[in-house]
């Protein structure tokens, strides 16, 4: 393995058991990938494809069937090592506490003294925007700014690996792509590796350095595509003549296997 790489899966299956009368499900792989660290790997797929699934294997919510999973080098086996957040689609924040509080629940959690605690809450805040909603609670704010909420949650504790599954899928277009220019922000100033799940081939070819492209179900990569930008990069790049070149790419090799995944006829090993 590379000094410089963060995560790697070699020969990963995943295949779920047969239940009350089912069939076992061959959902993903085998499959190989390597993360370097500080980079940004983007994946995009079919529906059913098991993109969830890649993401659960890596932050070490579920254990592949076959093969191996490492972060840091470190074998990952059904539990979340320190050192990665996950940020998911649904509206994760808590009702009944402000923003101040939903963002430190984690870190109360850990135990840390109050000085330092207070600290992070501060830096996560500002560096996501909402110092001065600090004191208000997720019913009065939009849904852009609750997904904020839940990354900043996930920041206070320092992930050196942050996971991202569809975490702007419920937003209108618009913000998708100001969330997206957040995302890069704090990527650059934190310097953590992210690995993003998404079905929004534009906010795919926007946000990553590298895209993966995955097949039907068992899912497995049918390309990686670099995309080539500045890493100071922000949402005006999707004004370029090259980022449809991508966009273009992408779908070219993505819609046979939507269509697969429409017609139900995933493949088999």
């Amino acid at each position: 393995m590379n000094a410089g790489t963060h995560v790697r899966l070699s020969g990963v299956t995943r295949v779920y058991e047969a239940r009350g009368g089912a069939a076992e499900v061959h959902a993903l792989g085998p499959l190989d990938l390597e993360l370097a660290k500080g980079e940004f790997f983007a994946v995009v797929g079919p529906s059913g494809c098991g993109k969830s699934t890649l993401l659960e294997i890596i932050c070490g919510l579920a254990t592949a069937s076959a093969g191996e999973a490492t972060f840091e080098g470190r074998p990952l086996r059904g539990d979340v090592p320190d050192g990665v957040g996950v940020v998911f689609q649904e509206d994760a924040s808590f009702p009944w506490l402000s923003v101040w509080d939903n963002v430190a629940f984690g870190l109360r959690r850990r135990g840390l003294d109050a000085a330092e605690q207070k600290r992070r809450i501060e830096d996560a805040l500002g560096l996501m925007g909402l110092r001065d909603f600090a004191r208000a609670y997720p019913a009065q704010l939009s849904g852009g700014m609750r997904q904020r909420v839940c990354i900043a949650r996930t920041l206070v504790l320092q992930p050196r690996l942050i996971l991202l599954d569809e975490p702007f899928g419920a937003l209108d277009q618009q913000t998708r792509l100001l969330m997206g220019d957040e995302v890069l922000r704090l990527w650059r100033e934190t310097g953590a590796t992210v690995f993003l799940i998404t079905h929004a081939l534009d906010e795919a070819a926007m946000l990553a350095d590298r895209v993966g492209v995955m097949s039907a179900r068992p899912g497995r990569f049918l390309d990686t595509i670099v995309t080539g930008w500045p890493r100071d990069r922000d949402s005006r790049i999707a004004g370029h003549e090259e980022f449809g070149r991508v966009t273009g790419r992408l779908w070219s090799l993505l819609r046979e296997e939507s269509m697969k995944a429409m017609r139900g006829g995933g493949r088999q090993p």
